[in-house]
């Protein structure tokens, strides 16, 4: 996948400098009500460029640093069930032992006619 973004960012790259090479006429741009600035087309095209790449730059490190939160915050919530799950097997575990305790003990003959029935 790196290739094929590599090969496309090559080929919109030999684009614009072969745009910029064949229009190199003077543009004017017109900042705010009052402000122009003439410059190359080259040049503008360039710079409009470079802007739009730190802008497309700075949103993939936003959405990256949203799902940096919001995955941190699953595993907070993940941590706590995990919390809560271990103390109900504790919980569970105790009640097993105490139910184990207040079992009347098992006659041998018992048991073995039972695992013979089992089998």
């Amino acid at each position: 996948m790196r290739q094929i973004n590599f090969v496309i960012i090559f080929i919109f790259c030999l684009a614009l400098a072969l745009f910029t090479l064949e229009n190199t006429e003077p543009g004017t741009i017109n900042v705010v009500p009052g402000l122009q600035v003439q410059a190359p087309i080259a040049v503008e095209l360039l710079l409009a460029s470079g802007i739009g790449a730190v802008l497309a730059w700075l949103y993939g490190i936003w959405t990256h640093w949203q799902q940096l939160l919001f995955s941190s915050q699953q595993v907070r919530q993940k941590n706590v069930q995990i919390k809560e799950l271990e103390t109900k097997v504790e919980q569970y575990q105790e009640e097993v032992q105490s139910l184990k305790l207040a079992l009347p003990p098992v006659n041998d003959s018992l048991a073995k006619d039972a695992q013979v029935i089992t089998q």
